[in-house]
């Protein structure tokens, strides 16, 4: 039998070797995995190469004039897709007007609803509708009990697109009627929002809103 200078013979230090060998390559392996491992759950990538998460869609704005504007908030509340209704004044001649100059007549403004609204969800054709439905459009005095120029009713318009809507339903219930129909259709002017306490007034003078 042959010793080589470990005390071991070939074959038995060529097993080892063989065996040592096989550990560093699986140790290799493990390392290799782990390492990409730790690449997978770190933030290697930039944050202009993660895709962007979807914005929300933006949201509309319709402008309309329906008499005393506790009565319109709650029928364009109850839509889905309306995001939130604004009472407040438009159409007149003085900035920032108050609740008490605006009633007096003499500022040329109307008393309006302002809707913000998702258009994927509620169209303004909707909203048209349900304008209509909540008004007396042959009232050229003002709306139901509410008499004065601020109770006029009217629609505002912010482009193109609901102008000719505009005109084309107030066409529609012309027809419908067979008489004149006192709402306007104009551009939309500043919208001041009202005083808070008119806001959401039904639901928070709920007595008050019934009576």
């Amino acid at each position: 039998m042959t010793w080589n200078i470990t005390g071991l013979t070939d074959q038995t230090q060529s097993a080892l070797t063989n065996n040592t060998l096989t550990k560093q390559i699986l140790a290799g392996a493990l390392l290799f995995i782990l390492s990409w491992s730790t690449l997978g759950c770190a933030p290697a990538t930039s944050a202009a190469s993660i895709p962007a998460a979807a914005n929300d869609t933006e949201l509309a704005t319709a402008t309309f004039a329906g008499g005393c504007f506790w009565c319109m908030e709650q029928p364009f509340d109850a839509l889905p897709g309306v995001s939130k209704t604004t009472s407040g004044y438009t159409g007149g001649a003085v900035e920032n007007p108050t609740y008490y100059q605006v009633s007096d007549g003499d500022t040329g403004h109307v008393e309006a609803m302002q809707v913000s609204y998702d258009p994927t969800q509620v169209s303004y054709d909707e909203l048209l509708n349900t304008f209509w439905h909540n008004i007396d459009p042959t009232d050229n005095l003002g709306q139901f009990c509410d008499k004065g120029s601020q109770y006029r009713s009217a629609i505002f318009y912010t482009d193109d697109s609901q102008q000719a809507l505009a005109e084309s339903s107030k066409d529609a219930i012309t027809a419908r009627l067979s008489q004149p129909i006192a709402t306007e259709i104009l551009p939309a002017a500043t919208f001041y929002p009202a005083e808070d306490y008119h806001q959401n007034y039904y639901q928070t003078r709920p007595v008050r809103y019934k009576v």
